[in-house]
């Protein structure tokens, strides 16, 4: 009995010198991972490692995140909505010269005030077109990956050009960009894993925090993986697609053992701060073939319903976190200013250097995640995207989540269905690009519809009027969409076959750049006129109507 309460006491002690001590972050972000895929959520693929984390952490079961990729990933590194950056509307296609723009301050460059080392590995995807938009250079002491999405994991080419790099500063201060010619035909989730290791084990040694963004390939097209990986489940899944998609899933999920492992080898474990979540939804319209399920969220990515936006997603800290879960609302602009009082102890610590950021949209959720005290954050804007989406949405959509109501106007998909997992077959299960649009007006109590089965808006027109005004005001508040069109200028034929920055980083607009803007109306961006939109969606925007 008294050995028992010694080894609480000093328990209890060595919690609380840890959180005296800044701790390391990592944050590994999954992409296109739905609800269903991983075992915490009750899914049926093996996640053994994760699922470890899930249940050692705080869950959280209300974390939100944007339908598609950049956008998910704009509001992470900047904290602020996608209609305040230009990322409100559709992703960075290849060889489009825009991205996360440079006056906005990012995750790296405020925990380096603060004597973080800063690290990023894998998916980057906030803009290349100049080297002034690559990761090395906007906070990051170095990078490993890829400036583009959607690449082949083995080649890494996406669109005839090369796309894997390590890029770091020299001894001498000098940039340097080494493309990795040499690792053409390895698997990208086990080279990523590899850098993860190494950089965890390089920090044996040191005293200063790490902060480590870890933006996996998996389970984002194209679907590749090696055979060991999909040899696992040959027996008891018998389609040969889903058996890929399974196996994608384990191996991300055995690199991240691989991580922790690493961690716990280096004696780093006890003050590191895991977060895990997906960009986005599961892909199931759309895609031919379903593999993935958000199930029995509706909907998927793309699509601003339940199963486009809340992200499987848990927080791991060993002395710090008690095992829990958490109803909490949370967005993903809430984790650099989460982040940032992790950094400075709460404010206790003074960056090395005064800190200036635009308006935040996002919280500082600890206290929230790690003493369940009631969060200050009762509404998320979900977007405001004010042109249709190709593959998803046919009209604007606009969507607010506030206490326990979302409102949305316009079309929150395709998807717009139910996706029972892989291997269930029901009436529900279906993969269209066409599906009939379920109305102009959408309002789903969440607390008691998670899964958006009643639309209850003819019944709460108070309702849907009060958040239609918060949408309004929001929009108020907008930038237009960042978007532009295609440089020929950009492609790898000019750049021995591989992805460059092309624009260097003159600020001058060089001539096909010029003519790029003065196309750039007649491109994508035909606005709909508002007596176009569909009657109830134009008759509220217009407040010409008492609900």
């Amino acid at each position: 009995m008294i050995w028992f309460i010694l080894v609480f006491v000093l328990s209890v002690v060595h919690s609380a010198k840890d959180q005296e001590k800044q701790p390391n972050i990592i944050y590994i972000l999954s992409d296109d991972l739905g609800h269903a895929d991983v075992g915490f959520t009750g899914g049926k693929i093996e996640t053994p490692n994760l699922d470890r984390l899930a249940k050692e952490g705080v869950m959280l079961k209300q974390h939100y995140v944007q339908p598609i990729c950049s956008p998910t990933r704009s509001a992470l590194m900047s904290g602020r909505y996608p209609i305040h950056t230009g990322f409100q509307h559709s992703v960075i296609h290849p060889g489009e010269p825009w991205g996360l723009h440079l006056d906005e301050t990012i995750i790296p460059q405020i925990l380096k005030e603060y004597n973080y080392s800063t690290h990023a590995v894998g998916k980057w995807h906030l803009g290349m077109h100049k080297w002034s938009y690559t990761p090395a250079q906007r906070g990051f002491d170095d990078f490993f990956g890829y400036y583009l999405g959607s690449q082949n994991y083995d080649t890494h080419i996406r669109g005839g050009g090369y796309d894997l790099r390590s890029d770091y500063w020299d001894e001498n201060g000098k940039f340097v960009d080494n493309v990795r010619y040499d690792l053409k035909g390895q698997y990208s989730t086990e080279l990523y894993t590899q850098r993860m290791v190494d950089l965890i084990s390089s920090k044996k040694a040191k005293t200063n925090p790490f902060f480590i963004y870890m933006a996996y390939q998996n389970v984002h097209a194209p679907h590749m993986v090696p055979q060991r990986y999909i040899d696992q489940y040959s027996t008891h899944i018998k389609d040969k697609q889903e058996q890929t998609f399974a196996a994608m899933v384990s191996a991300m999920d055995e690199g991240i053992g691989n991580i922790t492992a690493a961690l716990e080898t280096a004696g780093l474990a006890d003050n590191t701060i895991i977060v895990f979540s997906s960009d986005n939804g599961a892909n199931v319209g759309c895609v031919g073939h379903v593999t993935a399920s958000n199930y029995p969220y509706r909907g998927g990515k793309r699509s601003i319903y339940e199963g486009g936006i809340r992200s499987p997603s848990f927080v791991w800290a060993r002395g710090r976190l008690a095992p829990a879960s958490s109803d909490a609302m949370i967005h993903v602009t809430d984790w650099l200013p989460t982040f940032w009082g992790l950094a400075s102890l709460q404010g206790e610590l003074k960056p090395n250097n005064p800190i200036t950021t635009k308006p935040l949209d996002g919280f500082n959720q600890w206290s929230v995640i790690s003493e369940n005290k009631p969060a200050e954050r009762t509404e998320i804007l979900l977007n405001i995207d004010p042109y249709p989406l190709g593959s998803g949405h046919p009209l604007p959509c606009y969507s607010i989540r506030w206490k326990e109501w979302k409102l949305i106007l316009g079309s929150g998909g395709p998807p717009n269905g139910w996706y029972p997992a892989p291997g269930v077959r029901d009436e529900n299960r279906t993969c269209s690009c066409n599906m009939p649009v379920e109305g102009y007006v959408e309002l789903y109590n969440i607390e008691m519809d998670p899964y958006e089965r009643r639309n209850v808006s003819d019944r709460y027109p108070h309702l849907v009027k009060k958040l239609t005004h918060k949408l309004m005001a929001y929009n108020e508040t907008a930038v237009p969409p960042g978007n532009m069109k295609h440089d020929p200028a950009s492609s790898p034929k000019n750049f021995n076959h591989t992805w460059m920055p092309w624009m260097g980083n003159d600020e001058e607009v060089g001539e096909s750049m010029r003519k790029n803007l003065m196309e750039l109306e007649e491109y994508n961006w035909v606005q709909m006129e508002v007596e176009e939109l569909p009657d109830p969606c134009y008759q509220i925007m217009s407040n010409n109507v008492d609900l």
